[in-house]
Formats: C-alpha cells, sequence, structure tokens
C-alpha cells in the first residue's frame, strides 16, 4: 500500500487509474486526429475517404438544409459539381480543436469549423459554422455517427448548438 494524501492506496488502484486515465487521452487524442483528418481529405478531393470517416449509415446534417447519409451520399456530396469546384478554386475547411465529452464507447464533440476560400490572390473565410458530432468507438477505431453543423449567422440554432456539448 501507498499512503497518498491519508489514504492508502494499492499499486493495482494506482495503476488502474493511470491506465483509465491514458485511455481517455488516448480517445481524445484519436477522436481529433479524426476531426481534423476530413478537411485535408474533402480539399484533395478524397471522397470515399472521407465519407469513411462516419459509420455507415451515419449522418451529416448540413445546415438545416438536408441530412446525408454515409457512405454513398456523402460521398456524392464531395463529389459533387459545386464541391468539385469549391476546391479546385482553393478552399481550405478547418476544423478547430474540439471540445470531446467521453463516455465509455460513446463520445460527443463541439467545434468550430471554417471554410478559407481562395479569390484572386487573397484567402478570406467563407464560412464559419457550430458543430456538434457524435461518434462511436468501432473496430476500425472511432467513427463519426452524426455531424449537425449550423452555420454562425447569429441564429438561436447555431448558438444551441455550441450550447449543446458545453452542458455536459
Amino acid at each position: 500500500m501507498i499512503c497518498t494524501g491519508g489514504l492508502d492506496v494499492s499499486v493495482e488502484e494506482r495503476l488502474e487509474a493511470l491506465e483509465s486515465r491514458l485511455r481517455t487521452a488516448e480517445d481524445q487524442l484519436e477522436i481529433i486526429r479524426l476531426l481534423n483528418s476530413y478537411g485535408p481529405l474533402v480539399d484533395a478531393g478524397e471522397s470515399q475517404a472521407a465519407a469513411h470517416l462516419w459509420v455507415e449509415g451515419g449522418v451529416y446534417d448540413v445546415g438545416g438544409v438536408r441530412r446525408i447519409q454515409a457512405y454513398d451520399d456523402i460521398a456524392a456530396m464531395y463529389d459533387s459539381e459545386g464541391h468539385r469546384n469549391l476546391i479546385n478554386t482553393g478552399a481550405s475547411h478547418l476544423t478547430a480543436t474540439p471540445r470531446i465529452t467521453l463516455q465509455g464507447d460513446d463520445a460527443e464533440a463541439v467545434a468550430y469549423s471554417f471554410v478559407v476560400l481562395k479569390e484572386g490572390a487573397r484567402w478570406f473565410v467563407w464560412r464559419a459554422s457550430a458543430n456538434h458530432w457524435t461518434l462511436k468507438r468501432t473496430p476500425e477505431g472511432w467513427r463519426i455517427v452524426e455531424r449537425f453543423n449550423r452555420v454562425l449567422d447569429g441564429s438561436k440554432e447555431s448558438h444551441a448548438t455550441l450550447r449543446r456539448v458545453m452542458r455536459a
């Protein structure tokens, strides 16, 4: 037994606590890497790889306009003429560092995302959004179950998106 702060804690209990903390840190890092791989994939035109960031049947709720399912519908969105024109002009999809809440094999994350667009010789923020993701640990690693995205246009809905996970 080791005495810490007046409490007797066994080496086994300390190792178990340390393993739990390490698993949490590794899970959060894997989720950050997953969400931050989205932008480079869609900007490179890698529609299938981007679509496979989701679980099969997972949903991308695109700004209340439509709900798109993985894999085929999401890949088709990235293969669309509109998206191809965007990335051929010069675009960068950026995801800010998310705030992640873990509960076993499920997680939630909230973060800003930005699309930076090239216009002539200048770059500008073309779109800023609030995002709420639900994620699940799968045999292939963490994957997106749903991405809920709302443009930060001052609406109550965009503000509510940011509050969803901050309350957790």
